[in-house]
């Protein structure tokens, strides 16, 4: 049994996306592959679109238990939507199951154009990282979009620069979030500290410590750190101390 869901209707862009069939027929340019996936990169009509296709869930009871990643990501870029988070835009979506299996899925989302991500960013030792008004800027947003994430009780945890993306009118998006999910107590206080540990393993190489502070308290809210605050940047400092 496949069920399979798109928002085309192009004549072109249904045969390329308007059945699972059809996109796992699709030939492109393979950015990453693994045993249980790859992404290719496909263009059509002078747009590119990013092809994500699973066959596999795992061994064993994988195949059965549990969320298939290719579900949980665009379940979960859909959610980014819902609160307002810029993100893809999801353009076809699937899987295939037989007896109760996953057998494989796929996932379509439209190129977002001009970006490049940040991790590349700071690749690059691009200028931008050095005006502080364009760190601020996308500092903000980085920040708001982090917070909404928590205050919903969701966590990325993937939530590194190359997966935040930067466009040409300094618009930031949040992308790949296939692990990304609700938790509650403890767990989410700790994953919450990993989500801005992860961000910050970068930050501390190119940006100052008066940003990385003000990254915080935007985060926050705050003009100022409370002691909650104080313990709490402290884990985010420790969180990959014999990690790196």
């Amino acid at each position: 049994m496949s069920a399979w869901k798109h928002n085309v209707h192009d004549s072109s862009l249904l045969e390329a996306f308007g059945s699972l069939e059809a996109v796992f027929a699709l030939q492109g340019e393979r950015l990453t592959m693994d045993p249980l996936s790859e992404v290719i990169r496909i263009e059509l009509q002078g747009i590119r679109y990013y092809v994500k296709r699973y066959w596999g869930a795992g061994k064993g009871l994988r195949r059965y238990l549990g969320r298939p990643r290719v579900k949980a990501e665009w379940q979960n870029l859909k959610l980014f939507a819902k609160w307002g988070i810029p993100t893809a835009p999801i353009v076809a979506y699937g899987l295939e199951r037989n007896a109760g299996a996953f057998v494989r899925g796929a996932l379509v989302t439209r190129e977002l154009e001009n970006t490049l991500d940040l991790a590349e960013i700071a690749k690059r030792q691009d200028e931008r990282l050095a005006n502080r008004e364009w760190v601020l800027r996308v500092s903000q947003q980085l920040a708001d979009g982090t917070r909404t994430l928590h205050d919903h009780h969701f966590t990325h945890n993937d939530l590194k620069w190359r997966n935040l993306l930067v466009n040409d009118n300094d618009e930031l998006f949040f992308i790949d979030c296939p692990t990304g999910s609700f938790w509650w107590g403890p767990l989410l206080r700790y994953r919450i500290v990993k989500d801005l540990a992860c961000l910050d393993k970068v930050a501390k190489y190119h940006l100052s410590r008066t940003q990385r502070l003000r990254f915080y308290l935007q985060y926050r809210g705050r003009r100022r750190l409370s002691e909650g605050d104080k313990r709490r940047v402290r884990q985010i400092l420790k969180f990959f101390e014999g990690r790196e």
